[in-house]
């Protein structure tokens, strides 16, 4: 059995949903490694367990996927940038872009002052022309997307984007709390 916070046992007999619900990147970590849980094809269900997804992925040894998502889960939390760390970045001399990943109606009933709402025009932007050394800071309604985006583009040579936890929501209860927080009834 493995540990990684006080809170969270990954076992083989970890259920999926809790899994992804624990390790944001576990599902990226999966297809990556495995080609699993990416497609309709590999999919998994929330309550298949770790074992039970190893068993008919042609038997893949528990051990080396549960110290794959860990070591994964690691690498994961290099990107994360807490709120208070963007916020003083902010005030700084190089300030990041801040890169909103939110729909249209969100961004636009709140967002953080000098964000760009990511969408395809802004993804050609920054491949076209930003410097990969910018520093990027991604966000989203409660964090759970940025970290996939921030691994896009880390991916794509863009070595300083990191992905803010907690996203817009922790952004208003511990930063800011002028920043209205609202909730998304499909979440």
């Amino acid at each position: 059995m493995s540990s990684l916070t006080a809170d969270f046992q990954l076992s083989p007999e970890t259920a999926m949903g809790d899994l992804m619900d624990a390790l944001p990147g576990a599902r990226r970590a999966l297809f990556a490694r495995y080609h699993i849980g990416g497609c309709q094809s590999c999919a998994f269900s929330d309550t298949e367990t770790l074992a039970q997804l190893c068993e008919r992925n042609e038997n893949l040894p528990v051990d080396e996927v549960i110290a794959h998502l860990e070591s994964a889960h690691e690498q994961d939390q290099k990107v994360l940038i807490e709120p208070a760390e963007v916020a003083a970045l902010l005030k700084g001399d190089s300030p990041p872009a801040l890169v909103d990943l939110r729909t249209r109606e969100e961004f636009e009933a709140v967002t953080l002052p000098g964000a760009k709402m990511y969408g395809q025009e802004l993804n050609q932007e920054i491949f076209g022309t930003w410097d990969k050394e910018t520093v990027i800071v991604m966000y989203d309604h409660t964090g759970d997307r940025c970290l996939d985006a921030a691994a896009y583009l880390i991916g794509h040579g863009f070595k300083n984007t990191r992905a803010m936890r907690g996203g817009i929501d922790a952004w208003s209860q511990e930063v800011d709390p002028t920043v209205a927080r609202y909730r998304i009834e499909f979440e």
